[in-house]
Order: C-alpha cells, then structure tokens, then sequence
C-alpha cells in the first residue's frame, strides 16, 4: 500500500491487456493507455477549482487531462476509490483499477456528442475508458459499430485499439456515484467541465444525443450557463425526443434523446438494439 499526495494506493497488479504493472488508483503519468494526463497536470480539489482549471483549459486534451484527476467532490473521490482498493467485482478482483474520473473518448474533430450520465463503479471506474466493462457499454459499442461510428464492435478496456469516428462521448457526471445516484451539487459541479467542452468544440459541433434524462437535464444546465438559446419552456427528455439549441453564434445544435443503455432498459427491452440504432443513424443528418 503506497500514499501520494494523500491518495492511498494499492497494487501493483497487471493490466489485463497490457500485462504492466499499476496501483490503484492509477497515478497520472504512469503509462495506463490512453491517460491523458501526466504527474504535473493541475488537479481541482473544490468547485471554485473546477472553474478556474475549466475556463483555462485550451484544448479539449487539457480539459480531458484536468477533468481525469479532479478531486472536487468529496463524496464522488472517496467511493471511486475505496472500489478501485477494496471494492472490487470479484472476477477483476487481480485487475488494476483506475479509480478516478473517465475523460472523453471518442474523435477529437467528431461534430456528434454523446452524454451519458456517470461512469459505473466497475466499468469505467476499472478501465479508464467511458462506457467500457460492463453490459451498458457492451450494448452501446456494438451499436456503434452497427452505425459505422467505432471500427469494432466490442470495449474491453483502454488499449484494445478501439477507435470511434465522427463521434464522441462524455459523461454529465465523471466519477462513479454511490448507487449510481450523484448529487444536484456534484452534477453542478461537473457541469462544468461539460461547458468547457462545448465551447472547444465550438461551431463544428451539430448534434447532441444524451443517454438518459440526467444527461439531457446536464446539457441544458451546461448551454443555458454559457449564454445558448434555450427553447422556453425546457424542452422534456424522451426517446428520439428532439429539439434545437442554438449557440451564441446564432449556430442550431440538435439535441437528441435516447433511454439509457443500461441493463434495467435493455434487459426489459424498453430499449432494444434496433431503437438504438435508429436513433444512432438519426445523428447523421
């Protein structure tokens, strides 16, 4: 067990794909696949931090990289890691775990943005990579494939040589949340950084999908703090619910809605694999 700027770290174990040793949590700049941040990237360890490190940011690989070490909520920071130390799912039980915030994943220069609503304690709290280790992404990324946005049909972690196109995904909430329920403060909070991103990718950006109400809820909050044209009143989440957000600019944003890819929705089938993809495609003009 090591300690580090007051984060207690356990490990090292191996990557599953890599074979390389990590602790967990995953220190930044340690060589984890995909990390987008390194030992000096500045970390926000409350709300006024957030602001600062997000107004800062230049590029969306900086936001990415400060977003993948804040600290901001206490609550969010204590359960992301005691699972990555002592929480784990007993069949990753031998499995490094990242145990902090999922940056974005997807094409840089993509105009289509998807939301989701928080990482999963073992998805991408373990892998480090949005929707990835658990049935909700597995649901997602071969819809993805099916819809020509991820060249394979399958996630398994950072470092399986995934690649999405046109496309990329976010998250409202960064941390994995106690029973997946975050806070009204800590989705404000996170809200945020999702600003920042908006603005980086500025005027390219054509269409939003959100994957569940609090994903729909968060960009609204996100484009009414940043000046948009927000229809009044608030439109209402639904699937394939849409309507159009306009930027300060004057620029039409889509946004688009869609149940969440989560077991309860697909094993129930209120969402199935082709209502997915119809919406998916939808994106595309």
């Amino acid at each position: 067990m090591t300690v580090d700027d007051g984060v207690v770290r356990v490990g090292p174990d191996p990557h599953p794909l890599t074979g390389a040793p990590f602790l967990s949590p995953v220190p930044p700049g340690t060589g984890w696949p995909g990390d987008p941040a390194g030992p000096d990237t500045p970390v926000a360890h409350d709300v006024d931090d957030v602001r600062a490190l997000s107004a800062d940011a230049a590029t969306l690989a900086e936001v990415d990289a400060r977003v993948s070490v804040c600290r901001a909520c206490p609550r969010l920071v204590d359960w992301r890691e005691t699972v990555a130390r002592v929480g784990r799912r007993a069949s990753f039980a031998g499995q490094p775990y990242w145990g902090r915030p999922g940056p974005s994943f997807g094409d840089p220069d993509a105009d289509a943005l998807i939301v989701g609503l928080a990482p999963a304690a073992n998805g991408t709290n373990r892998t480090g990579r949005m929707f990835t280790g658990d049935a909700s992404g597995d649901f997602l990324y071969a819809a993805l494939h099916r819809t020509g946005y991820a060249t394979q049909p399958t996630s398994v972690g950072a470092g399986d040589g995934l690649a999405l196109h046109g496309i990329r995904i976010v998250a409202a909430v960064r941390c994995a949340p106690p029973a997946n329920a975050p806070t009204p403060t800590e989705r404000a909070t996170c809200a945020t950084w999702l600003g920042r991103d908006l603005e980086l990718l500025g005027d390219r950006l054509r269409v939003i999908m959100t994957l569940g109400e609090i994903g729909w809820k968060g960009v609204l909050a996100a484009t009414s703090s940043l000046g948009w044209d927000v229809p009044a009143p608030r439109p209402r989440f639904g699937h394939a619910a849409e309507t159009v957000l306009r930027t300060p600019a004057g620029t039409p944003v889509r946004l688009v809605g869609c149940y969440h890819v989560s077991p309860h929705n697909t094993y129930t089938k209120r969402l199935t694999p082709a209502m997915l993809d119809d919406v998916l495609l939808s994106l595309r003009f």
